[in-house]
């Protein structure tokens, strides 16, 4: 049986070692924290959303950065004091803009073949974590905003997704506790949503069930691989050891960057923060007057999800601002003020306010490859999409994964093939493999 260490235990770790657990290898999971999903796993926007599949790489985003650069609320803000990672990832972030369609239509698509295998594990394994099937509905308060997302709407359909517009009447119809004005909307039946942390922890039972080993408040060090092995050095309760298996995944959100430097692998991922707070529902007119339809607010870049009946989750935002976890008030404020001016009904005495770093690729697209190494695999850089592109991710890694390891070093190089989806999806390509000749950081 081939031995299998994975790092990180957020969504994409979780879902990783859970795959790879049901493929028969022996799979050992190293996280930091005591518990899985206790980063960008914890407390995201909740949807499983692949009607969110536009990527950022565009000339409107970089407007609007330049524009609310010196505005604390603003939805996207840059820190502008440059740094080397920064200047990279924003200069690579440029150069992807041309692929704007192409990334879209393939994130779309990814999105897509995710949902049947993510429904199926939580419905084999038991998983309660608030899933709700209502769809997801974009609103738009004005025109330019409506019409810009029916251009979106061709890419999305292009990858396979059915959206529609709708009138301002239907959009009440459809969840009749919003409050405003607006021009119009999109709305994506086929969507879904629930509690990410649920979800990835009740994931994690399952994959210790097929044996799976969790070695949490372990510390990575180091990583080293060569031809025949990958090395994990880590500390746990103070003592330092390393271990020795027949392959190692990185899941390690912003942490994977570091780890592939360690490699001799270039995986430019920058950390995001986005920002999310929890309402608790603790009245009948809160739970009444609170959404039961998730909503994508595009003009302030926020979402809901209704989870359970006495919480609604408010989370968004985007901010440059390297490794920083700090909570802001002026960043937090606006979500509170978005809750009372869109559905006044809610009470906001109780909110519970949370920050999360989003690992993300230039191109916005996920790292699914092979390292230098051929016994280095990533599954990082998801982005805000980590947990609807998760299962689908999955399931490529541990086709990779299985491939590579059957093969001899001399024709273990297969990241840049394209892997399938599984029988019941569409052949689907991996983002690009790691230039076996790129440099470290």
């Amino acid at each position: 049986m081939k031995t299998i260490a994975v790092i990180g235990g957020g969504i994409t770790g979780v879902t990783t070692a859970y795959t790879l657990a049901r493929r028969g290898f022996r799979v050992t999971l190293f996280e930091r924290h005591r518990y899985s999903a206790m980063e960008t796993s914890f407390a995201n926007g909740g949807q499983l959303s692949a009607s969110n599949a536009e990527v950022w790489n565009h000339w409107s985003t970089v407007l609007k950065g330049l524009k609310w650069m010196l505005r604390p609320d603003a939805p996207l803000l840059v820190n502008p004091r440059p740094s080397w990672h920064k200047l990279s990832w924003f200069a690579e972030f440029l150069a992807a803009i041309p692929r704007y369609e192409v990334n879209t239509i393939a994130t779309a698509r990814l999105a897509i073949a995710a949902r049947a295998p993510l429904l199926a594990w939580a419905a084999e394994e038991g998983i309660e974590f608030d899933l709700r099937q209502e769809g997801i509905l974009h609103i738009y308060r004005d025109r330019a905003g409506f019409e810009q997302a029916g251009r979106v709407s061709k890419l999305l359909t292009e990858g396979g997704l059915e959206r529609r517009p709708v009138t301002p009447d239907e959009m009440r119809s459809i969840e009749p506790t919003l409050a405003g004005t607006y021009f119009g909307g999109y709305y994506t039946q086929s969507d879904s949503t629930g509690d990410i942390h649920k979800f990835t922890t009740g994931l994690a039972g399952a994959a210790q069930r097929h044996g799976a080993v969790f070695l949490q408040g372990c510390d990575v060090e180091r990583v080293q691989s060569s031809d025949t092995q990958a090395h994990v050095t880590v500390t746990c309760d103070g003592a330092t050891q390393t271990s020795s298996f027949d392959g190692v995944v990185v899941c390690a959100g912003t942490a994977s960057r570091a780890l592939a430097a360690q490699l001799g692998d270039r995986v430019n991922i920058y950390p995001v923060k986005g920002y999310s707070i929890t309402v608790r529902l603790d009245d009948m007119a809160s739970q009444a007057g609170a959404p039961t339809v998730s909503l994508l607010d595009d003009a302030t870049k926020l979402v809901t999800s209704r989870l359970g009946p006495d919480r609604l989750r408010v989370a968004g935002t985007a901010e440059f601002n390297g490794f920083n976890r700090d909570i802001r008030a002026d960043r937090i404020r606006p979500l509170v003020d978005w809750v009372t001016e869109c559905f006044p009904a809610v009470c906001t005495r109780q909110v519970v306010p949370w920050a999360g770093l989003r690992p993300m690729m230039p191109n916005l697209l996920p790292r699914v490859a092979q390292g230098r190494s051929p016994r280095v695999f990533y599954n990082t850089g998801h982005g805000h999409l980590g947990w609807t592109l998760s299962a689908i991710t999955a399931q490529q890694i541990g086709d990779l994964v299985e491939e590579s390891l059957d093969k001899s070093p001399t024709f273990a190089k297969v990241a840049a093939r394209g892997i399938s989806a599984g029988p019941a999806g569409p052949v689907i390509p991996l983002t690009p493999a790691i230039d076996p000749l790129g440099s470290p950081h």
